[in-house]
């Protein structure tokens, strides 16, 4: 079963069975792996979790630097972040294509999204005193609740459970789309003056980028399993910036209607 976020999708080493392939071995070989001492993840140059532990670190560092400033300091015009968002979001394409590992890419991204993050994160502050730390607070709260219900096996993928995802995410991205053309040159949104609506269609976008942790955590653990080369954990760390982000600004939309927006 294929991972659906696109980043681990078009890398088959995230799948299971994807990169540690090998043929039978020899009665010698077995003898000479027998006697060998054991070799660590590290020793042998594989991937580990506190590999995509630093990584995420490294990215997150990368767009908390640009984000902080445009946040505090720059400002930029709505045109500037939104600009600035849809070249990230170009760019999460092109890094998650092919079998290379684009970490230069990573970084640009990285950038990129910080500005965009920041600038919108800075609208939404002059509008609704004190959203930005409710936001961050609760995007640690789904993602340490969606790693505990994972890792106790609460919610697990499974073909279904990914089905739905992609098709829930697929409608989404399109509402999504439909939506910003449309207050682009309107002005309002599909769900201005409706507030009920708004709501419901924000709840699902937290609800579905918080299920689609799940399906990082998997991927990411069976990778892990694989025994992918130590390079992949760019790979991993990039799949849960990019899902981590979604988020936020997905809970960031929540709380500014739950407190009067629309």
């Amino acid at each position: 079963m294929e991972s659906r976020n696109p980043i681990f999708n078009r890398s088959e080493e995230f799948q299971r069975g994807g990169y540690a392939s090998f043929s039978t071995p020899s009665a010698n070989d077995l003898e000479t792996m027998y006697a060998a001492p054991a070799a660590s993840a590290v020793d042998t140059g594989r991937m580990t979790i506190d590999d995509v532990v630093v990584r995420t670190g490294a990215l997150f560092a990368v767009l908390l630097a640009t984000a902080a400033p445009t946040y505090f300091i720059w400002k930029p015009s709505f045109f500037v972040v939104l600009a600035a968002g849809l070249v990230a979001m170009v760019l999460a394409f092109v890094t998650s294509m092919g079998k290379t590992v684009k970490v230069p890419l990573m970084f640009v991204y990285a950038a990129l999204e910080g500005v965009f993050v920041g600038g919108i994160s800075a609208y939404y502050a002059a509008a609704y005193n004190g959203i930005v730390p409710q936001a961050v607070f609760g995007t640690l709260a789904a993602f340490t609740a969606m790693l505990v219900l994972y890792k106790t096996g609460v919610v697990r993928n499974s073909p279904k459970f990914t089905k739905i995802l992609m098709i829930a995410g697929a409608g989404y991205l399109a509402f999504g789309l439909i939506n910003l053309a449309i207050a682009l040159f309107t002005g309002n949104s599909v769900y201005s003056g409706n507030p009920v609506i708004a709501f419901a269609v924000s709840a699902f976008g937290v609800g579905l980028a918080s299920f689609f942790l799940v399906l990082d955590f998997d991927f990411i653990e069976q990778g892990v399993r694989n025994g992918l080369p130590e390079k992949f954990a760019w790979v991993a760390a990039f799949g849960l910036v990019t899902t981590l982000v979604w988020l936020y600004l997905e809970i960031l939309r929540l709380i500014s209607i739950l407190r009067g927006g629309d």
